[in-house]
């Protein structure tokens, strides 16, 4: 003891009553302890643990049960025209051909093209009726642009809108689907001469135009556009 002062004999004295505390308190390692909960590595236990899809399956509709209803496929062509009318059973024939074929969006989109024919038959675009027209309509069309360039007469046109748009048939042909629509437009035309007078139309008033077209798709066709077939000026 002589190598001890009393100052070292107390701090001696201290840890030793430290370490009998902590031991009691923490209790002592036997190599059996739950490691400390880690919320990662427990989700990735349960992903590990759960049953895994192979990967070479891909999931098939289920089939309906006997008395299911069936999803209303109809609902929009429903809301567009009165069930059980000639109208809404043609446009029924068309959608089980097609579908994606929508009423509203097909009035959206026919009227576009519309504007578009209109525009393109007044400047002479071939190349743009080409696109819009079936073969019959496009040699209508660009017979009459010929016979006009001959005489050396130019259409003055200014589409002013469409005012109504509605269909009023529509058909399966064979695989090909028809859909007509009566639209009421407002245009200001005018054709003038070789000299520039105007020979018909009034290129200041706006005239009212009655039409009824016709436009029709092969629904076995991946190309999913529309096509003008026929044309009628409704008196």
């Amino acid at each position: 003891m002589a190598f001890f002062d009393l100052g070292t004999i107390f701090f001696l004295v201290a840890a030793v009553v430290i370490f009998y505390q902590l031991r009691n308190v923490l209790g002592r390692r036997t190599g059996s302890e739950r490691p400390p909960f880690d919320p990662y590595s427990a989700n990735r236990s349960r992903d590990k643990d759960a049953p895994q899809a192979p990967e070479n399956v891909v999931a098939l509709p289920r089939k309906r049960a006997p008395g299911e209803p069936a999803s209303d496929v109809y609902a929009a062509i429903d809301a567009f025209a009165k069930p059980d009318t000639d109208l809404n059973k043609g446009l029924r024939a068309v959608k089980d051909n097609d579908p994606a074929f929508d009423p509203k969006g097909f009035v959206d989109g026919a009227k576009m093209a519309y504007e578009m024919i209109v525009m393109a038959y007044a400047d002479g675009d071939r190349k743009t009726l080409k696109n819009l027209l079936s073969r019959e309509v496009y040699d209508g069309f660009v017979a009459a642009i010929a016979e006009r360039e001959a005489k050396s007469e130019k259409i003055q046109s200014s589409f002013v809108g469409i005012d109504k748009a509605d269909i009023t048939a529509a058909e399966m042909k064979g695989s090909e689907a028809h859909v007509t629509l009566r639209i009421v437009s407002e245009l200001i035309s005018a054709t003038r001469d070789k000299a520039g007078a105007v020979i018909d139309g009034d290129p200041e008033t706006v005239a009212e135009v009655k039409d009824v077209w016709t436009f029709a798709r092969d629904t076995r066709s991946r190309d999913p556009n529309w096509k003008l077939v026929a044309t009628e000026a409704e008196d």
